[in-house]
């Protein structure tokens, strides 16, 4: 289905409810604009498979800005609303957007993305209010018709990976342009098979320009339930929203789990969880003793999926085949999983190299072939780069991106295990391990944490936390060291911006 389909049986069902003031938007209300936008798209010369951008925060007006243009088979690509200028520019110009949303709020940001800066963009529209240079966008689609398009067709996002180790690349998938509701959508697929039906409630804690967040808010509304979004995460107000609106599907990433679990016992038992029918996890490999305790906390309700923006494969695990196969990211859902060395050499089970699928959707980045060609091989395998292993039973087990691979004294050692036994510390509430340049070893084992209360980062907490890891895992892929961070440069999506923390090192080594 989609918007207006549901809105022709359930007008008045509530499609989303937006952030702390709990704007409730109904199906019909949705519909309605989502065909306004369209139509202006249309007048503005936008058809099928042309490009527009959308730098709008978590806001009341996203999810009509992308249904339009999904639904005026369009590419559409949410940016990340936390980039500067400059950063955005490149998205912009890469995408070849000819229409550009952005929001008062962002307004800062988007008076710089002038003719200087996008010069392809040729219309450019503001959500709650203007600027120099911008049609406030409530004005302009005011005129338009409420009606649906009479040649509506399924377009797709074109989203850019997170950019944590380069230049962020868009991500391109064919068009079908098939009539409204006829797209085969396989993250539909995954909510009807943790139980989602109409009328069920999603908590979306998570930016809408990341991509699991926009695909099963998108998913939510085409099955008919109802999306709660937060405009940013908080883990109390996360279980507030659980409890207010009877949520009883969730996705979230492994920080979330940690900020949730390391609130005081008294506020975070405070809530009623108990509507919670199902919840996903996915991002980044959660720690396991994390995941024991969210376990133990919600019950066996907890899955977890791997999978990329580019689509080229997926894995998902339940509960109990968790528990049976602790630390496991799952079995193959989308796709076949190949564990290969570096001269492209499937190895056996309990080996571990990179991780490519092969059978899976089909993408190439977006003006950049090159790329394209580094992220598959002869086979037809895909690959974002990271290593694992599977098991005797199939399931795979990450270890780690290579680009964060520390080479000391000639031995591989993978910063994610020492990662997840920091946070399991009760006075770390976020950690990041990589390699530092070192005279003898070539790269030395570094943490840099975030307290749970900055008063306790000093010498003491240092030695506590090194003799923490000592306790749990090999010398050698323990830190050396631990400097501390008020706050570590984290994607709203979970993903650590480590090179922001690296690059310190290595440009002040020279």
């Amino acid at each position: 289905m989609y918007p207006g389909a549901v809105a022709a049986g359930a007008a008045e069902r509530p499609a989303v409810v937006w952030g702390p003031d709990g704007e409730v938007i109904t199906y019909g209300d949705l519909d309605a604009r989502i065909n306004l936008f369209s139509h202006l798209l249309r007048r503005h010369g936008r058809s099928a498979g042309d490009r527009i951008a959308v730098l709008v925060e978590n806001h009341p007006r996203f999810l009509e800005i992308v249904w339009a243009a999904q639904l005026s088979g369009l590419y559409y690509t949410a940016i990340n609303w936390h980039l500067t200028a400059d950063e955005a520019a490149y998205i912009v110009n890469d995408s070849e957007a000819r229409v550009l949303v952005s929001s008062q709020r962002l307004a800062a940001v988007a008076v710089a993305l002038d003719e200087g800066l996008v010069p392809k963009v040729e219309v450019r529209l503001m959500v709650d209010g203007a600027a120099p240079g911008w049609e406030p966008y409530e004005q302009a689609v005011a005129g338009e018709s409420a009606e649906p398009l009479g040649d509506a067709a399924e377009g797709e996002s074109m989203l850019y990976s997170s950019g944590t180790t380069g230049r962020p690349k868009g991500i391109e998938r064919p068009l079908t342009l098939v009539p409204p509701g006829e797209k085969l959508d396989p993250v539909v697929g995954m909510l009807r098979m943790l139980g989602f039906g109409e009328g069920d409630v999603y908590l979306c804690p998570a930016p809408l320009y990341h991509a699991a967040p926009l695909a099963y808010t998108m998913a939510a509304q085409r099955i008919g339930g109802t999306v709660v979004v937060m405009d940013k995460f908080d883990p109390a107000e996360a279980l507030r929203l659980i409890e207010q609106h009877r949520v009883t599907h969730a996705q979230f990433v492994p920080t979330m789990f940690v900020r949730m679990l390391k609130l005081p016992e008294k506020e975070r038992t405070g809530y009623d969880v108990s509507s919670l029918r199902a919840v996903v996890h996915a991002g980044a490999p959660c720690p396991v003793a994390v995941k024991r305790q969210m376990l133990d906390w919600w019950g066996p309700i907890i899955s977890e999926y791997y999978a990329a923006t580019e689509g080229m494969g997926a894995t998902f695990v339940m509960a109990d085949d968790w528990l049976a196969h602790p630390g496991t990211v799952g079995r193959a859902l989308l796709g076949q999983i190949h564990i290969l060395d570096d001269a492209g050499k499937e190895l056996p089970a309990g080996e571990t190299g990179t991780v490519w699928f092969g059978g899976g959707m089909e993408f190439e980045y977006h003006n950049d072939p090159e790329k394209t060609a580094e992220a598959r091989d002869g086979r037809g395998y895909a690959t974002v780069g990271d290593v694992g292993h599977l098991d005797g039973d199939g399931y795979l087990y990450l270890t780690d991106r290579r680009s964060y691979m520390i080479i000391s004294g000639g031995v591989n050692i993978y910063p994610q295990e020492a990662e997840n036994v920091l946070v399991e510390h009760d006075k770390v509430l976020d950690a990041a391990v990589f390699g530092v340049p070192h005279e003898e070893m070539g790269e030395a084992v570094k943490a840099v944490v975030q307290p749970v209360d900055w008063d306790d980062a000093g010498p003491e907490l240092e030695a506590e936390l090194l003799a923490f890891c000592r306790d749990r895992l090999t010398a050698y892929k323990c830190p050396r060291s631990v400097d501390f961070e008020r706050q570590l440069p984290r994607l709203d999506t979970g993903k650590l911006y480590k090179r922001l923390l690296r690059d310190r090192y290595w440009t002040d080594a020279g």
